[in-house]
């Protein structure tokens, strides 16, 4: 049977471009010691036409699962779109982080690298300082050895909103689900901002490590990505244990439809009693 191509966006004010549906860095990839099931996915996303693909150099063996698909297939890594993040937050530690994620994914650049995880203004006041981080990653795109340069983050809206408007990143990743829009914060100030500087919108924790899946009400995985590829985002990612989740997540990229008015009431409805709580990712709020 033929396999229908993923529908693509403009990755950002770039001349990339980039399939809506993303292999996550999370799933069977954040572990240790699963070689063959991790290899599995990677295959599998590559066979279902998915040309996006997340890690973290904290992702456990996620870099060393991703290196050795690419040591084997180096002409397949040539043809996707590599990302992975750097948690440090001075320039020498950044570095040394790249250096490391090189080494292990098997390959000499990556497409996207990202400051990861900005929650404080500590954290941007070091990664922005001088020595920071930021010197690391401005350094590496000026060197070719990362094409685009992006910031994520989870816990705190305007901490991640201030990172957009000031920094010279390409991307921003943030959570984009249901409860996102209803408590409000990164769809009506990070999103925005992103959008007003052209930078790539990269959405996470769409199916909140699985916890918004709720079968008895009609939420499933498939409606949570549709919901989140509905947003003006330019690719969502999703972190899946098997062959059998890539499908799901590569089948709704490849015949993707919007959200209904109504689906979207629906969902936000079952949402809006308990999203605070379901908000975990975010620490204390």
């Amino acid at each position: 049977m033929l396999m229908e191509k993923i529908d693509m966006r403009p990755f950002g004010h770039t001349e990339t471009a980039v399939t809506i549906a993303g292999l996550g860095g999370e799933g069977v990839l954040r572990t240790y010691g699963r070689d063959i099931p991790a290899a599995a996915v990677i295959m599998e996303a590559l066979q279902q036409g998915i040309g996006y693909y997340d890690c973290a150099h904290v992702y456990a063996d996620s870099e060393r699962y991703y290196g050795a698909v690419w040591g084997r297939n180096p002409e397949k890594r040539q043809k996707i779109f590599q990302a992975s993040k750097s948690a440090s937050r001075d320039k020498k530690g950044a570095l040394a982080d790249l250096e490391k994620t090189l080494g292990r994914m098997r390959t000499d650049y990556l497409d996207l690298w990202q400051i990861h995880d900005v929650r404080t203004e500590k954290d941007l006041e070091e990664i922005s300082g001088p020595g920071g981080a930021l010197e690391a990653f401005v350094e590496a795109k000026d060197a070719g050895r990362v094409r685009y340069i992006g910031v994520t983050g989870h816990h705190a809206p305007n901490v991640l909103t201030r990172a957009v408007e000031q920094w010279p990143v390409d991307a921003v990743m943030m959570p984009i689900n249901p409860v996102e829009e209803i408590l409000g914060g990164f769809t009506t100030a990070t999103l925005p901002a992103a959008r007003n500087k052209g930078l790539a919108i990269i959405g996470m924790k769409i199916l909140g490590a699985a916890h918004f899946i709720q079968p008895a009400q009609g939420i499933t995985a498939s409606l949570l990505i549709r919901y989140a590829l509905s947003q003006e985002i330019t690719v969502g990612i999703v972190g899946c244990a098997s062959a059998a989740e890539v499908e799901i997540l590569s089948g709704i990229g490849q015949r993707f439809q919007p959200l209904s008015p109504e689906e979207k009431q629906r969902l936000i409805a079952v949402f809006r009693p308990y999203a605070r709580r379901l908000a975990y990712y975010r620490g204390e709020i």
